[in-house]
């Protein structure tokens, strides 16, 4: 996990533990617990919080999830460096500790449909199919390096190569750090958690600023 206190004064921690390790767990409650945030938020939508909440926090017991080959593949890469489950479990655990101290946890990600609106406006048919290709290759091939970190980091780097994947992931990215905006209006100090392949884009929207552009919302 990667981490870094942002903004004049720390007013935000930025946690970014590996999609997926156990492991990353203990490391981003324990962060949070020295940070003590009036709140959280969760590069996830409202409406995949919603899902870990129903099926996975206030369930009596998880249910199976299915995985695509891609990310049956992901995981197995992934287990080389310790357990690996999921949902991402960082997730579901820091929803839990919300939970269990009152503090607030919420969605920073554009709505389901807004992600779909995206993915359609940035990534055509040619880098649909290109993206194809390259998953099913890293399906085959997953990368192999020396830690879970770079092993997040590869693996984005080839699914997201080409130019509407990584336009796509910039959109998102923005629609989060104005979400960060709005929930940090009246804190002391917020906590934010993503993916961390996400980390150094986010980081840089949040200490720099979210660049106005026509059209967005």
């Amino acid at each position: 996990m990667i981490s870094e206190q942002v903004l004049p004064g720390g007013a935000v921690l930025l946690l970014a533990p590996v999609r997926g390790l156990t492991s990353e767990v203990a490391r981003t409650l324990t962060a949070l617990a020295e940070y003590r945030p009036d709140a959280v938020g969760l590069g996830l939508s409202a409406e995949e919080m919603h899902g870990l909440i129903d099926y996975f926090v206030a369930a009596d017991a998880e249910p199976i999830v299915p995985l695509s080959p891609t990310e049956t593949s992901e995981v197995r890469g992934l287990s080389r460096f310790g357990e690996v489950r999921v949902p991402n479990p960082a997730f579901v655990e820091v929803l839990r500790w919300g939970r269990e101290r009152s503090v607030p946890v919420e969605p920073l990600d554009p709505s389901d449909e807004h992600t779909a609106s995206l993915f359609a406006e940035h990534i055509g048919y040619v880098e649909l199919v290109r993206r194809t290709v390259r998953e099913r290759r890293l399906s085959r091939r997953p990368p192999a390096p020396s830690s879970a970190d770079e092993f997040a980091l590869s693996w984005d780097r080839e699914v997201a190569a080409g130019r509407g994947s990584l336009e796509f992931a910039s959109a998102r990215d923005r629609h989060l750090a104005r979400a960060v905006a709005r929930i940090r209006t009246g804190r002391a100090r917020t906590a934010v958690v993503v993916d961390r392949e996400r980390f150094d884009a986010v980081r840089a929207l949040l200490v720099d600023g979210v660049p106005t552009e026509m059209g967005e919302e």
